[in-house]
């Protein structure tokens, strides 16, 4: 008999050697019925998988992100396979799950037409339909390049050669399909239920542009069309939100294809990153940081020393300045903060110390991955890390949680919390890596989060981290802020601190973030709010309107007293209809329009216009004025 731990902590016995799918069977057939794959001790695996020892299973379906992956792979595979029944001398390159679906590069002469996906569709509910099972097995490097060969396969051939030589290179059958995959997948084919092929781009062969430009089809499935009818309601809402039209209508950034990965901040682009920078700088202040400045450019050896180059260097930019020197540009700000520590000795009453850094580092993102504020290469990180005693942890982490939910609380975005624990390609011992992952455990409870996800494998590979997500108005996630645990770099760097008795000791980093990156952090609330930003963050923040010229001046002593108390005000003075300006003003999501004519001179109020409320009465210019600035003061 052997023991299973369940992710509620519950153990059963079963007999060794019974497959995850009869034990989900045993649990109930609801859960069988709907179960796509499984974690066995933090491993992906098919439901085939025999358990033959003492393990923690946990079975996933699709409201598991990890369910959603295998579901989505096995997706993947219908495309491949109906790409190869319709079009036969069609080369298949990759098919991975994406977030939100999955894509497949081909090989193919020409492009598809709209309707050569109708036809793709159609087969792949066809295969669908056809309940093919899914068959594991294995072969040999040769075998399996004579295998690939006899397919007319290249690019799995390329693959095949490229493992390392003792790789288990493994197969999945569905039908009459082969393809090359280390899985795991669902088991049958019928429960795939609803699909849909949502476009079709060009990618570069394993990303490079040196290589082969390939046909990418872009899809996603559900296990029932309601969830996909959902998903493309979500789709269309999103591109109504998307925040590069957004930007560009509201003259508030845009993208160039001569600076790719990079924005160009317009003035009220840039007001709105000044906004969040003085509230960045607020919050620290509050919760005793010290905000420090660092280059951009270091030598190889400090990526050397702190594990860059051999765990990140693909993703660098670097280059040799001569013969004997190779420069980089930084992707991490944290080794240029232990250098600033290590400036001066350190007692334990100094402890903790706290540096806040707007940080530019730059990082090597493929030119297919690279989307608007998103994903760039040229990254605004609001960064931060903490040189504590282990005493000191709990209490600092317990901080960093506080701040990271006042901030969200701002701007009405609900957290989630996930623990991320050690990766594959770790730094230092696994004892140090599972303390720092109980101390991070303790901290969420402490705090109250009882309920929090398991990145398994996710951290960053000299620590554990919390990661926090962030739920948009479309009920998407986001990955913002982190709370990374640090026992690794500061041995590397030999950090100490004097402790009470006189002794060395070597302190603990915590590297955090709240906002993320500046850049997608503004690309996420733009779609938030779609652009009708809170009056604190708006770049201007009331439109004067005169309803004739012969109000110009009065609406000018209006806008002078708004910009006296540093109120962000424009006046318009076009020789237009008042219901033009008005229009202009509800098209540029101005949070306050204050209409001004005869009456309004006479008396020294303003008719007040609010967006998304329309009219809503006449005020005394003072009495506006402090409403205006109280709602700033409290960042509505």
């Amino acid at each position: 008999m052997i023991k299973i731990t369940f992710k509620d902590g519950s153990v059963r016995e079963f007999e060794s050697g019974i497959s995850v799918l009869d034990v989900a069977t045993n649990i109930s057939e609801g859960l069988a019925r709907n179960s796509l794959g499984a974690l066995i001790d933090g491993e992906l695996s098919d439901l085939r998988k025999q358990l033959t020892k003492d393990c923690k299973l946990t079975i996933l379906t699709f409201d598991d992100d990890e369910g959603k992956d295998i579901f989505w792979h096995t997706s993947s595979h219908i495309l491949a396979q109906a790409l190869k029944r319709l079009y036969p001398s069609v080369k298949l390159a990759i098919g991975p799950a994406i977030a939100n679906g999955f894509y497949y590069d081909v090989d193919v002469e020409g492009s598809f037409t709209e309707t050569d996906i109708v036809k793709l569709e159609a087969e792949m509910q066809k295969i669908v339909k056809e309940e093919l099972n899914l068959e594991y097995f294995e072969l040999s490097r040769d075998d399996a390049i004579k295998l690939m060969q006899e397919k007319d396969e290249p690019y799995k051939v390329e693959l095949i050669q490229d493992l390392p030589i003792d790789a288990t290179i493994s197969f999945y059958r569905q039908g009459e399909f082969v393809d090359l995959c280390a899985g795991p997948h669902v088991m049958n084919t019928k429960i795939v239920k609803a699909i849909k092929i949502l476009n079709v781009a060009g990618a570069y062969w394993r990303g490079s542009e040196k290589n082969k430009m390939l046909t990418r089809i872009y899809a996603t499935s559900f296990t029932k069309k309601s969830l996909l009818d959902e998903y493309l309601t979500m789709l269309e809402e999103a591109k109504r939100r998307d925040h590069k039209k957004i930007g560009k209508e509201l003259d508030l950034f845009t993208f160039h294809p001569e600076a790719p990965g990079a924005c160009f901040w317009h003035p009220k682009g840039l007001i709105m990153w000044q906004q969040l920078e003085n509230y960045w700088r607020e919050m620290h202040k509050n919760y005793g940081y010290t905000e420090v400045q660092t280059p951009g450019l270091a030598k190889k050896i400090l990526w050397e020393t702190s594990g860059h180059w051999d765990h990140y260097q693909d993703d660098m930019y670097h280059f040799d300045a001569d013969e004997n020197e190779t420069l980089c540009l930084k992707p991490m700000d944290c080794p240029f903060d232990i250098l600033i520590y290590n400036t001066k000795q350190h007692s334990y009453k100094d402890l903790p110390v706290r540096f806040n850094e707007l940080g530019r580092i730059f990082r090597n993102e493929k030119s297919g991955q690279l989307n608007g504020l998103f994903r760039v290469r040229q990254i605004t990180q609001d960064d931060a890390h903490i040189m504590c005693t282990e005493e000191q942890v709990l209490q600092e982490i317990s901080s960093i949680i506080k701040m990271q939910q006042e901030f969200y609380k701002t701007f009405d975005l609900k957290i989630n919390y996930f623990l991320s624990t050690r990766p594959d390609d770790y730094l230092g011992e696994i004892e140090t890596w599972d303390k720092a992952e109980d101390d991070l455990k303790n901290a969420l409870i402490s705090n109250g989060i009882n309920s929090y996800g398991i990145k398994d494998k996710d951290g960053a590979f000299y620590g554990p981290k919390i990661d926090v997500q962030a739920k948009d108005a479309l009920g998407r996630t986001w990955q913002l802020a982190t709370i990374q645990l640090d026992f690794q770099l500061p041995s590397r760097f030999d950090m100490i601190y004097i402790d009470k008795n006189g002794e060395k000791r070597t302190p603990v980093m915590i590297h955090r973030a709240v906002f993320g990156s500046f850049e997608r952090f503004i690309g996420i609330i733009t779609e938030q709010f779609e652009g009708a930003f809170p009056t604190w963050l708006s770049p201007v923040q009331v439109k004067v309107l005169p309803i004739s010229d012969k109000f110009n001046e009065y609406a000018k002593s209006v806008a002078d007293k708004l910009l006296d108390k540093n109120v962000r005000a424009e006046i318009d003075v076009r020789a237009e209809k008042i219901g033009f300006k008005i229009r202009e003003s509800q098209l540029s999501k101005t949070p306050y329009m204050l209409v001004v004519g005869e009456e309004e001179q006479t008396n020294n109020t303003v008719s007040v216009r609010k967006r998304g409320e329309g009219d809503v009465g006449v005020l005394p210019i003072d009495e506006f004025v402090g409403n205006i600035l109280s709602e700033i003061k409290d960042k509505k």
